[in-house]
């Protein structure tokens, strides 16, 4: 049996996010991960508060409200087995349950630029968490911490699902899932 884990892609507006894009020469610079495609349970290394940018770490993100819901974004889709579901998702449950124990790793992202593997325990930024999760499958990131959101979009068995704004593909989910209530 197959089930799919969804990564977003998105540029939530912000300074952080801006001042990373000037760097990269990308759009999206932030990266999470979710278990469902309602988006209901997306989870990345980020701001704790909307407006404080300082206090990061480990973060359940809200897909309605927030920085996401009106961000720009990229949806892919990484299809896995039940077993590698079981172990990404049982992972990251870990973190939830953990996460004050865990920061954000703003020296990793210096890291990237310099092209120094800059790897602090307990501490990640969003896209080397995502990379991290996505290596309990059988797909191979081997230095998670060189990760940048956009390499996602690189690998063959990730595909693109949806680009545009966030708010829009979430209405489309919810009217989908109303019609399929309705033809059962």
């Amino acid at each position: 049996m197959e089930k799919a884990v969804y990564i977003v892609l998105s540029d939530t507006g912000t300074w952080f996010s801006r001042l990373i894009g000037m760097y990269t020469g990308k759009s999206k610079n932030h990266a999470s991960i979710a278990f469902d495609e309602e988006l209901n349970e997306v989870y990345s290394f980020g701001r704790k508060q909307r407006y404080n940018p300082i206090n990061g770490g480990f973060v359940q993100e809200d897909a309605r409200g927030g920085l996401l819901y009106h961000a720009n974004c990229s949806i892919l889709k990484y299809k896995v087995s039940l077993d590698e579901y079981d172990r990404m998702r049982d992972k990251v449950l870990t973190f939830k349950a953990e996460q004050k124990k865990y920061k954000y790793n703003l020296l990793g992202l210096f890291g990237i630029a310099l092209q120094l593997n800059i790897q602090r325990e307990n501490a990640f930024f969003c896209s080397q968490f995502v990379a991290t999760i996505l290596n309990e499958s059988t797909i191979d990131i081997a230095k998670p911490s060189y990760v940048q959101p956009h390499h996602f979009a690189e690998y063959p068995d990730i595909e693109l699902i949806y680009e545009g704004k966030l708010i829009h593909f979430l209405v489309e989910e919810s009217i989908i899932l109303i019609e399929k209530e309705f033809v059962l």
